[in-house]
């Protein structure tokens, strides 16, 4: 049995997975952090993690990045290991995770879908042999209207998964209309859409001449986000300190 916290409980994804958690025998939801608790939940429900004082394997956070620096501190002090879902970090945020993970066992990932995490390996091999060949690359990607950050953290995932398979020689525009040029062969343009209520879609188009080459995933539930993050904790439970990602759990 793995016991969690969860940070951020009584928002969508928090609610998402305390759901899929009463299914799920090999796991349990003990306590919950969250600024607002109307009594819905089952476990007792904490303002700040700091206040929490049940003991558990591991903590998945859903919540926003305002809530690092305490996060990080607990998580050491009490050599908690964490489940970061949430996006939107900064570099220097990134940063603070990159040296708490020397002290306590940290998964960070901008997506917690199995399909993402596999095209972000596929896409790679794909790199590797279109980019040489002079295909432009660029990212389009869709959310809902209440989504803040943008460009997505998953887009931004797929394209320094790309970079990284060229060698980082490719820089990202995220803007076209503030330049009139052709445009430059070593760039990844990232173009993010907001309306209506869509989960997650991205595409990642490779326009060679008179062919073009697309991927795509389209997500149509939570669910699959939620799921992901239910296994990161179970497969970081009992982990020594590190930083992990998806591909650990997918290999496991």
């Amino acid at each position: 049995m793995t016991e969690i916290i969860m940070v951020g409980c009584n928002g969508k994804m928090g609610q998402v997975i305390t759901n899929l958690v009463k299914e799920d025998d090999s796991i349990e939801i003990v306590a919950g952090v969250d600024v607002f608790d109307d009594g819905r939940n089952s476990y007792p429900v904490f303002k700040n993690i700091e206040e929490c004082n049940v003991s558990a394997d591991a903590v998945i956070d859903f919540s926003n990045p305002q809530g690092l620096d305490l996060l990080l501190k607990v998580g050491i002090e009490r050599n908690l290991p964490l489940v970061l879902c949430t996006t939107g970090y900064s570099e220097s945020e990134l940063a603070q995770i990159q040296e708490a993970s020397k002290k306590v066992a940290i998964l960070r990932s901008a997506n917690m879908s199995l399909g993402v995490n596999t095209l972000l390996k596929l896409l790679k091999d794909a790199a590797k042999v279109l980019a040489p060949a002079g295909y432009d690359i660029e990212i389009v990607e869709k959310h809902h209207n209440q989504k803040i950050d943008a460009p997505s953290g998953t887009a931004l995932a797929l394209a320094d998964s790309i970079n990284e398979a060229l060698d980082n020689q490719y820089n990202y525009v995220y803007d076209r209309s503030s330049v009139r040029e052709k445009r430059k062969k070593n760039e990844i343009g990232i173009m993010a859409v907001r309306g209506g209520n869509i989960v997650g879609e991205h595409e990642v188009i490779f326009a060679g001449t008179d062919e073009v080459i697309e991927f795509k995933h389209t997500a149509y539930s939570k669910a699959i986000f939620a799921k992901g993050a239910i296994s990161a904790a179970k497969f970081l439970k009992g982990k020594s300190a590190g930083m992990y990602d998806m591909s650990d759990v997918i290999e496991g």
